[in-house]
């Protein structure tokens, strides 16, 4: 008897079809076709082992499982649940009339129990994309699917749940997951912040840098802090999430389906709508940081884990140079394309850089007569930070050291009055750029420039000067733009003036030095 029942294999973000063909016919052996890697041909001793412990008889027959289609690599354990659900209905004469109604997929442990595979949101949405039923999926996962709306989820614990769920039986309601979509709000239920987040009001002076997170915040503009050990670079940067609003449902969806796929999901809760703070430490790889895996198991790295959010990258100019190097794709294209011998997959990665560097080795250059470092030395140690990367930081902010004086400063303002102006410029873009396919300034193309962005004669000529005084190249002049346009925004004003020009020019004071 032939069986089908309906699978499916993560590729980057998405999720593509695969069918579990099973046939029990005469003669001997289990034998599985279908370009399937080792993890997948290893299921089959855990399926019979998984079987005979729960009761089910396992034929003595040929069994001849085929993964289709053919062409495409299978990988992972998840394939388990649907091979032995195939089986059993190939070889018993069990009533299952809802196995064409679900996606399946699950890993069984030698006693019959499920147990979690990453990946459950994109096996959710595909089975909406299919017109299908639902999913079953394992218990401890099962809750990252719940972002998906309009199918049904069942979280399974045993092999023996997911064929009562698809022999119909009437107890199977307690299974079931009740489908939230993804959350929405400032402190959603489920989704706890791993990092204590600073208010603004109670970081002392640093007025300057606060105004150019605020600009950065204001929608996506890449910043670097530079400044000695100790001036507050770090703790500013934790604040910025503080004035960040909640991701939007469809930036929630996609950056949930990026956690579910490497297997985080379940960490950040049902949904996501917190914007992911990345922090990597200093001596990660390029593998990491883009992505990469083995074979054609590619998973994100820490520019995709930190899209729709913040990447904060501390010592940024000591990290390795083929690590700085790696990131001029993904600010650019705001993705990145991962390729291995056996695998290409593209992953999403529109992020929010926010890097920190001393000024020079010692760390205290500007810091009276503190630095001993050589003019040459400084010059170096700044120049590992090439053209090409600090042309795509947008606002370049020096933090120097709190003075005593300022300790006792009583009018600053807190992260929420910080955070509503932030808003506020951001519903600005929204409307601005409604049926435009983008959200942001900083995503504006040159045809989104000249349309939204258009310059008095006055203010061209300031650009101009500028730009031939400081030798800038095309690429921070488009980037000035788009910085004044914000800086516009944030002051409620419809036209950018020399003012927001000058402002924006002059968070790039690094350019000279690179």
């Amino acid at each position: 008897m032939l069986t089908r029942i309906h699978s499916a294999k993560c590729i980057g973000i998405e999720a593509v079809d695969v069918t579990v063909e099973t046939n029990v016919d005469r003669g001997i052996g289990i034998h599985l076709v279908g370009m399937a890697d080792t993890a997948v041909k290893e299921s089959l001793l855990r399926v019979v082992t998984a079987m005979s412990s729960l009761g089910y008889k396992v034929p003595g027959k040929k069994i001849v499982i085929n993964l289709a289609p053919a062409d495409l690599r299978k990988s992972g354990s998840g394939y388990d649940l649907p091979i032995a659900a195939g089986i059993i209905s190939s070889a018993s004469d069990m009533a299952l009339p809802f196995l064409d109604d679900y996606v399946i997929m699950g890993e069984l442990s030698l006693d019959g129990g499920v147990r979690y595979i990453p990946g459950a949101l994109l096996y959710a949405e595909f089975a909406r994309a299919k017109g299908l039923k639902g999913v079953i999926l394992p218990y401890d996962c099962a809750s990252e699917a719940c972002a998906i709306e309009g199918i049904e989820i069942f979280g399974v614990r045993t092999l023996t749940e997911v064929m009562s769920v698809l022999s119909g039986d009437i107890d199977v309601g307690s299974l079931k997951m009740e489908t939230i979509g993804p959350i929405q709000g400032d402190n959603p239920k489920g989704v706890d912040k791993d990092w204590d987040i600073p208010d603004f009001a109670d970081i002392v002076g640093q007025r300057g840098a606060k105004r150019a997170l605020e600009i950065a915040a204001a929608w996506g503009h890449n910043i670097m802090m530079v400044g000695s050990p100790g001036s507050g670079k770090s703790t500013l940067a934790k604040a910025l999430a503080g004035i960040l609003p909640p991701m939007t449902k469809d930036e929630a969806l996609v950056t949930s389906k990026i956690y579910s796929v490497c297997g985080k999901g379940s960490d950040m809760g049902v949904g996501l709508c917190v914007r992911p703070f990345r922090a990597p430490h200093h001596s990660t790889s390029v593998a990491a940081l883009i992505g990469g895996g083995s074979g054609d198991n590619v998973l994100p790295g820490e520019v995709s884990l930190a899209h729709n959010g913040v990447l904060f990258l501390d010592e940024f100019a000591q990290l390795p140079r083929t690590v700085i190097e790696s990131l001029r794709g993904p600010l650019e294209d705001r993705s990145v394309v991962v390729s291995r011998l056996k695998a290409k997959v593209k992953f999403p990665a529109s992020f929010m850089l926010v890097a920190a560097s001393n000024p020079c080795p010692c760390g205290y250059y500007g810091e009276g007569d503190r630095c001993k470092c050589s003019p040459s030395r400084r010059e170096e140690y700044l120049s590992r930070l090439s053209g090409p990367i600090m042309d795509r930081i947008d606002l370049q902010v020096f933090v120097r050291r709190v003075q005593s004086v300022n300790i006792d400063e009583k009018s600053r303002e807190s992260s929420a009055v910080v955070a509503d102006r932030v808003r506020a410029a951001r519903r600005i873009q929204v409307e601005r750029f409604s049926g435009e396919g983008i959200y942001t300034n900083s995503e504006m193309n040159l045809r989104h420039l000249a349309k939204y962005c258009r310059l008095d004669e006055g203010t061209a000529s300031a650009l101009r000067h500028l730009m031939d005084s400081r030798g800038l190249s095309m690429r921070a002049y488009y980037r000035i733009v788009r910085l004044a346009r914000t800086i516009a925004d944030l002051g409620g004003e419809k036209c950018i003036s020399e003012k927001h020009i000058l402002e924006a020019a002059g968070y790039r004071f690094l350019d000279s030095l690179t």
